[in-house]
């Protein structure tokens, strides 16, 4: 098989008929319809065109800070069109992932509120979340910290409380084979905009806990399926074939695409470039090629004209 071709999105693209090829629109939310608590410049008015023009939007995040309600808000206030049922956050998933378990122990969150609001949504009991500081006499607390015997999961996700602490606890807790170990994703990083840092995503804190306890963490989020399984629970019709994909991020929402027959769609607003693109291109792995979307676009907000043409 010869190397995947990426295509910038023209009027010659648009043309020939992309747009009617495409049922269901499935996007990324940070550095892709935002950064931070902004809007990048055109989102909202692509998202808002493709919904009039009949496309159904689902907003696929593997950001498990907030819960589906919070998201929604933020939706709302910066004009974004959604419904609960259209944000598929791995914090959600998480939930439902236990829930289809039957899941009756308690978990131990090291990570965000959003997990712990969905768990508690599907009346699934969790420990406390928050900051949880090294002591200064930090040998004396490993002799007196007492793990909860009831805890049958362990959720890594993004914790920005991430500390000594909750690593032993997490790693703890997972050395025990009969507990359930789950990643809500393995982004290395956040896009951080023009801030020039470099920002840890969940990935950082997962691979830590893998590599203490010598296990591997069963992972929800993009580009695994079970994102895609989530979205089939609300949207039970869909055609993956006749959906596009627009992320930022080359290893979770191109390789989610690739991987399952939808088209996508990279923006580089946020993560990847397009010269790790071409690398992927000029690679002789078959896998590296599977990281090469079908278009691309500077932003998803060069669109909009493309739309109004």
């Amino acid at each position: 098989m010869g190397p995947r071709e990426c295509k910038k999105i023209d009027e010659t693209i648009i043309s020939s008929g992309l747009l009617n090829s495409i049922d269901y629109v499935m996007t990324d939310c940070d550095g892709v319809l935002w950064m931070g608590n902004d809007a990048i410049p055109g989102s909202v008015e692509v998202i808002n065109a493709l919904k009039n023009m009949g496309k159904h939007i689902i907003y696929v995040t593997n950001n498990s800070t907030k819960s589906r309600e919070e998201y929604l808000k933020k939706f709302e206030k910066l004009g974004f069109p959604a419904t609960l049922d259209s944000i598929i956050s791995t914090a959600y998933c998480v939930a439902t992932y236990l829930k289809s378990m039957s899941f009756k122990k308690k978990v131990y969150i090291l990570g965000s509120g959003g997990i712990a609001r969905e768990l508690e949504k599907a009346n699934i009991e969790h420990l406390p979340i928050g900051p949880d500081p090294v002591p200064e006499e930090w040998i004396p607390w490993t002799h007196s910290l007492k793990l909860d015997p009831e805890v049958g999961a362990v959720v890594v996700g993004f914790d920005h409380h991430v500390s000594y602490p909750k690593l032993t606890k997490a790693a703890s807790y997972v050395r025990n084979p009969d507990t359930l170990f789950i990643a809500t994703n393995r982004d290395e990083q956040f896009p951080s905009g023009n801030t020039g840092l470099t920002m840890p995503g969940a990935g950082t804190f997962v691979i830590s806990v893998e590599a203490v306890s010598g296990r591997k963490a069963h992972a929800l989020g993009k580009p695994e399926r079970y994102m895609l399984d989530c979205i089939k629970q609300t949207f039970p019709a869909i055609d993956f074939n006749r959906c596009i994909m627009i992320g930022d991020r080359l290893n979770t929402d191109i390789l989610l695409g690739t991987r399952h027959g939808i088209k996508t769609l990279l923006v580089l607003t946020g993560i990847s470039s397009l010269e790790e693109v071409r690398e992927h291109q000029k690679s002789s792995d078959a896998e590296q090629h599977l990281l090469v979307p079908d278009y691309y676009l500077p932003c998803l907000g060069d669109m909009l004209p493309l739309l109004k043409s």
